[in-house]
Parts: structure tokens; C-alpha cells; sequence
């Protein structure tokens, strides 16, 4: 979980309906998720919330998450929500956070990493991080579209609620279609 926190709702009921279909889950909160009272959350009512849901400890430090490639601990690896900002960090091997060193070390075991992108500067500044990973083995994305043409022209989100299918897609090898949405 990244800091798009106007979608982490979002992301924690795509944890419960995981959850829910049996998958043992592994959650994993960037350092400012992790630390932030924003207001859509207050950091500890969503600590507990996602780790009751998971009933995993969260990973939050670059230093737990390194872990996760030698131990080869997972079959697919999803951020969601994914920031611009990871987004830009993924795109270009920056590893300096939770979230980041996680995909790293996942993609290290050439296995998935599904993006769940939710950002304002989707169709401007993190539009060439975007086109660069939608080119990157191993990475796919929940599907995408404008969330408010009108009143943020530059800004995508994915939808949630194609979160499982496109894990088994890309558990698959495969980018699940359409990605772009109407």
C-alpha cells in the first residue's frame, strides 16, 4: 500500500474479498502509510484493520521487505494503491522504500508484480514511468482510466475491482485486457 490514501479504502476491500477467496496475504505499507493520520485514516485504526484482514504482520521497512527475494516468500507481489511516485521509483530502480525494495526482491525470483495505479499526474509526469513498466517483464497493471476527466485531466485509477482477475492473469504471464477502460 502506497500513499494514494483517498484509494486505500479501496485497497482494503480488495484485501477482504482476497482474504476472503482463501489467499494467504502478506501486507505491505509504505513508510508514510504506515506512519501517516491522514483524513481517510488514522494510521493505527488501518494497521489493525489491514492486519486483522491479513492476519500477517505488515512488512514496513526497507530492511523487512529485503527478505522477500532470497526467501522467495511470494507467488505474485500486487501494489495497491501504486503512487506516481513508486511508480516513478519502480521505473527506475530506485529501492529506498518499503513498497520499492519489496518489488525488487520479488522481481529478483522473475515472478509478478501486479500495479494498481492511482494517481494524479497519471497522463502528465508519471505518464513515461507508465509507458517504460507497461514494457517491463514481469510487471502488470490493473486495468486504468480517468477517474475525473473534467476536473483532473491528468489523473488515473485502477480498477479495484479487476484486482483478482488480474492476478490470476498475470500469475499466468498474462496482462490482463482491456487495460485501458472507458
Amino acid at each position: 500500500m502506497c500513499g494514494s490514501f483517498c484509494t486505500l479504502k479501496n485497497s482494503v476491500n480488495s484485501l477482504k474479498e482476497l482474504r476472503s477467496d482463501g489467499h494467504n496475504i502478506t501486507p505491505i505499507m509504505s513508510e508514510i502509510v504506515f506512519k501517516s493520520d491522514t483524513r481517510f485514516y488514522a494510521c493505527e485504526d488501518l494497521k489493525k484493520e489491514v492486519t486483522e484482514i491479513c492476519q500477517n504482520k505488515i512488512i514496513d521497512s526497507v530492511v523487512t521487505a529485503e527478505p522477500i527475494g532470497p526467501k522467495k516468500l511470494f507467488d505474485v507481489l500486487v501494489v495497491c494503491p501504486c503512487t506516481g511516485n513508486t511508480l516513478a521509483k519502480i521505473a527506475n530502480g530506485i529501492t529506498d522504500t518499503s513498497v520499492t525494495m519489496a518489488v525488487k526482491a520479488h522481481l529478483r525470483n522473475k515472478k509478478p508484480v501486479v500495479l494498481a495505479i492511482a494517481t494524479n499526474d497519471a497522463l502528465a509526469a508519471s505518464a513515461k514511468n507508465i509507458g517504460l513498466l507497461l514494457n517491463t517483464k514481469n510487471i502488470y497493471f490493473v486495468p486504468f482510466a480517468q477517474d475525473d476527466p473534467a476536473n483532473k485531466n491528468n489523473s488515473l485509477i485502477s480498477d479495484f475491482n479487476l484486482l483478482k482477475e488480474t492476478i490470476d492473469c498475470a500469475l499466468d504471464g498474462r496482462q490482463i485486457q482491456p487495460i485501458l477502460k472507458k
